[in-house]
């Protein structure tokens, strides 16, 4: 009888740890597996898995393995259990204002300097009553809902095969960007001709001449061998790239309140980590392994001309108003 008793709890708890979990989400990136948001991703889901007991699963997939961005967002809309990491700027083809944040230079405009700073940065923009608003418009006339968006990647700068020190020089390049209007309009403003292609297609497009360069991270030239085709490094920082975590606002209100609660806060401790270390450490070593491949880094970039020719993309975009509220929101002004 003992024994018996003994199989009998031993099959429980067998039972229990390998119970199909109530509710799974499927959760597509771009960047390759050996990009430090891979493992933040992973992080994330383990921590929502275990503070679930098993009942909320997240499955991550990179390289944009479950598909492009733009047809995971068009199933996030309607309604899919998937989720992807995106940015606001196209966030901003649905809510035009919420664009504002990955436009050139916002967060020099927002007065973060400091890898600490530009957190509290953003912190403050999710507690403005115009983020609020946005957020509520993506979530319910859009279906988008929005977990985080700390997950910062790093500044990103012109990657081409010649200096760039000043807006002149980017005249008559073709830049590859995101399919976005914020994004488009950003690298336009500062000079350049800017071409949507897909993330994937980068190294091919430039080794091609299918365009003259990017505009990327370190982390993103290394990963992708993009050093191959690509010999100048110019240091614009002209933005630092503000992800959004998505998912589908039916989905999310489908789990009960204490899962949606545990999945927003994982996913904002992991995105804070992972964005401190890159900010604080990665960055750096990129930089370093890129130069070792023989990338030429261009520092002595007139900053003052760029953010001065990046306001004009606000203006075009018609959201000059949203980034003068949001600075006197967050600053106090």
């Amino acid at each position: 009888m003992r024994k018996l008793l003994v199989l009998i709890i031993g099959v429980v708890v067998l039972s229990s740890l390998f119970a199909a979990p109530k509710y799974v989400l499927r959760f597509n990136h771009v960047l390759a597996a050996t990009e430090p948001y891979h493992e933040a991703f992973l992080k994330w889901a383990k921590a929502v898995e275990e503070r679930t007991k098993g009942d909320v699963k997240i499955e991550v997939f990179h390289s944009a393995q479950l598909g492009v961005e733009e047809d995971i967002l068009e199933q996030i809309r309607a309604g899919a259990p998937v989720g992807q990491n995106t940015d606001s700027a196209r966030m901003g083809m649905y809510v035009p204002p919420i664009g504002v944040m990955n436009i050139a230079y916002f967060i020099d405009f927002m007065g973060a300097k400091t890898p600490e700073e530009v957190i509290e940065a953003l912190q403050k923009v999710k507690q403005s009553p115009s983020m609020k608003k946005w957020l509520d418009e993506l979530e319910n006339k859009y279906g988008f809902k929005v977990l985080s968006f700390f997950w910062v990647q790093g500044y990103r700068h012109f990657f081409t095969n010649k200096p760039i020190r000043q807006p002149a020089d980017l005249a008559g390049l073709r830049i590859r960007t995101p399919p976005s209007p914020a994004w488009q309009e950003s690298i336009r403003a500062l000079g350049a001709q800017p071409v949507a292609i897909a993330f994937g297609e980068i190294y091919t497009a430039i080794q091609t001449k299918a365009c003259d360069g990017a505009e990327l991270t370190y982390a993103n030239i290394y990963n992708g061998s993009l050093y191959e085709v690509v010999k100048y490094a110019s240091e614009t920082g002209h933005i630092l790239l503000i992800n959004f975590e998505v998912v589908s606002s039916k989905w999310f209100r489908s789990l009960p309140p204490e899962y949606q609660k545990i999945i927003e806060e994982e996913c904002d401790k992991a995105g804070i980590e992972v964005s401190m270390k890159i900010m604080k450490e990665l960055s750096e070593q990129f930089k370093q392994k890129c130069i070792e491949k023989g990338i030429i880094v261009i520092s002595d970039v007139d900053k003052a001309a760029f953010m001065e020719a990046a306001k004009q993309a606000y203006i075009k975009l018609g959201i000059m108003d949203a980034l003068q509220q949001l600075i006197k929101e967050v600053k106090g002004q």
